[in-house]
């Protein structure tokens, strides 16, 4: 089996996915498509995203430091699977269609806890990035206000 090949079956059998991702990863404009597109479909079916909503919500802030290029300490076939996952997550015509009433996001969760246990050590090393940039505080921000900043 091929580099190329293996790349394309692991950590996700879903190809076409992985193919697409492939056309997206390093497309800004591609990139925050999909992100704007994940984002508004996750808000509005929250409810039925309840046990891995965590886990998506940091997948996608993953893509966006990495889009953005704040964040690229992770490995390729990583972020492919991730993009992969959220292109799956955004279509609506996939293995359970999404407008079946209480099945329809069964597989988009089952994929988005596949992927994240799949680059689960990656999203950890994301998270304490993540957390360090939160907690680093600008010089400005550090100083005292002034009397009229105190009113």
């Amino acid at each position: 089996m091929t580099e190329e090949t293996k790349e394309t079956k692991e950590p996700f059998s879903l190809g076409k996915y992985i193919e697409r991702a492939k056309s997206i990863l390093g497309n800004t404009e591609k990139s925050s498509e999909l992100l704007d597109d994940a984002n508004k479909k996750s808000s509005k079916n929250r409810s039925s995203l309840d046990g891995v909503w965590e886990p998506l919500q940091l997948l996608f802030s993953m893509f966006r430091s990495y889009a953005k290029g704040e964040y690229t300490e992770i490995p390729t076939r990583s972020i492919l699977a991730i993009i992969a996952a959220i292109l799956y997550f955004v279509t609506p015509i996939d293995v359970i269609p999404d407008f079946i009433f209480g099945l329809g996001f069964a597989d988009d969760a089952a994929v988005i806890a596949f992927t994240a246990k799949q680059v689960k050590d990656d999203l950890e090393k994301y998270k304490l990035w993540s957390e360090k940039q939160e907690n680093t505080i600008e010089p400005e921000q550090n100083k005292e206000p002034n009397e009229s900043e105190k009113l």
